[in-house]
């Protein structure tokens, strides 16, 4: 299979290309969020206030990195389980979020917003996140740094591996290839 490359932030026209159980390399600005990360940006928003970053055509890695080894810029950095940001996920698609990298499969009301506000979630190999830290060319933290590692980074990647889980044509790789472990939501 062929592999894609694509940069972040997101085009909508890459959004639109990508389809379920495409393999992909992301390079360029990626930003992390935890669950707590994602309520305190969810609780602003409700509170109108401004987020730490401006979220239109962004990525966000759920992943909290464990500290930096001496020469690189940052620890291990594997997936979350994403369904931990289902609660949150359609207010800041309604932001402009594009695309979402975890593991695991999401809700249902967050399938809906993937395909409303046209983004795309990937999943990143679980176990893997010495491997996946090599792709992670900087890291610096821009937001909630009381939070430690579940702090906002702002990430520069290169050839970060990821596979398209679920795409805006309704693609879910996970109900795709085990329809009966995966729920509609």
């Amino acid at each position: 299979m062929d592999i894609k490359r694509i940069f972040a932030p997101l085009t909508t026209e890459t959004v639109q290309s990508l389809k379920s159980g495409e393999q992909v390399l992301i390079s360029g600005t990626i930003y992390t969020g935890r669950d707590a990360a994602h309520r305190k940006m969810v609780e602003g928003l409700c509170k109108g206030q401004p987020l730490p970053f401006d979220l239109k055509d962004q990525i966000i890695y759920y992943t909290g990195p464990t500290p930096a080894p001496p020469g690189r810029p940052i620890g291990s950095a594997g997936p979350t389980t994403s369904y931990r940001m289902d609660a949150y996920t359609p207010a800041l698609l309604g932001q402009g979020l594009k695309g979402m990298i975890g593991k695991g499969p999401r809700g249902g009301e967050v399938l809906a917003a993937i395909k409303r506000h046209e983004a795309v979630y990937f999943a990143a190999l679980g176990g893997a996140g010495a491997l996946i830290s090599r792709s992670i060319k900087k890291a610096e933290v821009i937001a909630y740094p009381e939070l430690g590692p579940e702090a906002i980074y702002r990430l520069e990647v290169e050839d970060f591996p990821v596979v398209v889980i679920n795409d805006i044509h309704g693609g879910d790789l996970y109900r795709d290839v085990n329809p009966d472990e995966v729920s509609e939501g």
